[in-house]
């Protein structure tokens, strides 16, 4: 229920000015680069010759005309794939706003957290991104050959690599990276439940956009009610210490 709770927090400050803020220009970003990414397909297929000569035969049409059509629809089919991780990119970048906003509603009278530089935020965000592509790609397989458990399988993958990007990032503004990593792997099984429950509306368009976003925000009620967790759970000496 704890999981559960969390989300719903999340969804319950989704309207919040900086919340809506982020949300506005992450799809704004993502939006507009997938639509740069269609064109310049289009474009550079459009550089292509119609037709070449041959000695004797003349002028011999290419199929490079048909392919531009071919091209931006299949442009606007990865769209739909690209959106999540795209956005998780762009997210990254306004992290800490998400996380503050959070923190300032439910859990005043935090010191400030450590913020991420914008080179870290591009950096991490960039890495997210080809992690969950490539995963995703080596996946096919698993997809493929699960059947009607695809999408459970899609959801498992996914629902990893999301709990454990954000959960840490979040985590990292408060604990050293080997103590967040520390608590990350006791708590793996919720975060990774949780993970999996927002990666389902990851595969419908533009809902999609909306997900690290709220991702973040349910990471931040997590780790807050996990370290409260962990501190209670562990020798009083143990935690007076670390």
């Amino acid at each position: 229920m704890g999981v559960i709770a969390d989300f719903l927090r999340a969804v319950r400050q989704l309207f919040d000015a900086r919340f809506t803020g982020v949300l506005l220009r992450a799809v704004a970003l993502t939006l507009g680069l997938l639509a740069a990414a269609s064109l310049g397909a289009v474009w550079l297929v459009g550089l292509l010759p119609s037709s070449f000569d041959l000695p004797w035969i003349g002028a011999v049409p290419t199929p490079f005309t048909a392919v531009r059509g071919l091209a931006l629809g299949a442009m606007v089919f990865l769209s739909a794939f690209l959106m999540f991780p795209v956005a998780a990119m762009f997210v990254n970048l306004y992290l800490d706003r998400i996380v503050d906003a959070v923190e300032a509603r439910h859990y005043p009278g935090l010191p400030p957290g450590r913020a991420m530089g914008l080179g870290e935020a591009l950096t991490s965000g960039l890495k997210f991104t080809l992690i969950v592509l490539g995963v995703n790609l080596v996946a096919m397989v698993l997809y493929l050959i699960s059947g009607p458990f695809a999408p459970l399988v899609f959801w498992i993958v996914n629902g990893y690599l999301f709990g454990r990007e954000y959960f840490e990032l979040v985590a990292q503004r408060r604990l050293e990276t080997g103590e967040a990593g520390r608590l990350r792997g006791k708590y793996s099984w919720r975060i990774w439940l949780a993970g999996s429950l927002m990666a389902m509306p990851l595969s419908v368009p533009v809902v999609n956009l909306i997900v690290p976003v709220l991702g973040v925000a349910t990471y931040t009620h997590m780790f807050h009610r996990l370290r409260q967790s962990d501190r209670l759970s562990r020798p009083r000496t143990e935690v007076s210490g670390s």
